[in-house]
């Protein structure tokens, strides 16, 4: 009997250059207002500018990223209004994230949870803010993961990105990282308990900024990454 072999499917330059710029953006390497330039691009991934018109036109189809005819593409800004409404709206998708990961999350993905939360807590210990920064993104990017709903999954994930260089903000705020441990614990247990309706109520306070937290983020964000009102 002949065994048909499975085409492997790889990455086209332009796929491999969106997604490293995607990642730039998303850990705040490329701050929101700096600006994409082609020939830069194209010399620094040693390509040509055709897979690098592609890839930003990849992100700028994705939101990250503004494309203006004179200007060039630049990372994407937000107003003040427009982040909180984002942050609104991601403390809901979240909400309901979580809410189905209580719900349908399996033993593997239950574990894995637990134990990227343990990493949190090691490293809150060593005192790595950075390093804390990217294993909260694990923990809720494995939430949208065991939600094991690939539409809501992918919608939460898209506008995250999109916040990703602003709620950095929010994370290096003082006192902040213990707070997003206490938080994380309960949205874990109510997880572990697959209790439904309590893992979206304490995802979305999570993600919800109210009162001194929404007034110490916007104090915090420098004028300079912020779009004109």
């Amino acid at each position: 009997m002949k065994i048909k072999t499975v085409p492997v499917v790889t990455e086209t330059r332009a796929e491999n250059l969106r997604r490293s710029l995607e990642q730039q953006i998303v850990r705040g390497e490329l701050r929101p207002g700096d600006r994409l330039d082609e020939v830069e691009l194209a010399e620094r991934f040693n390509v040509s500018r055709t897979p690098v018109r592609e890839a930003l036109h990849a992100l700028a189809a994705g939101g990250l990223i503004e494309m203006r005819s004179r200007q060039g593409a630049t990372v994407s800004t937000v107003s003040i209004s427009m982040l909180l409404e984002m942050f609104q709206i991601m403390a809901e998708l979240e909400g309901l994230c979580a809410s189905f990961a209580a719900r349908r999350a399996n033993t593997a993905q239950r574990r894995n949870l637990q134990a990227i939360h343990e990493r949190l807590v090691r490293v809150i210990q060593d005192d790595e803010p950075e390093v804390f920064y990217e294993v909260n993104r694990e923990f809720h990017e494995a939430i949208y993961d065991a939600s094991n709903s690939e539409f809501i999954a992918e919608q939460t994930l898209a506008l995250r990105n999109r916040v990703s260089p602003y709620r950095r903000y929010v994370t290096f705020l003082p006192g902040r990282m213990s707070a997003t441990l206490d938080e994380h614990e309960r949205v874990l247990n109510a997880i572990m308990a697959a209790d439904s309706a309590g893992a979206q109520a304490a995802m979305r306070d999570h993600v919800t900024l109210l009162g001194d937290n929404l007034t110490d983020f916007i104090a915090a964000i420098p004028p300079s990454v912020l779009k004109s009102a």
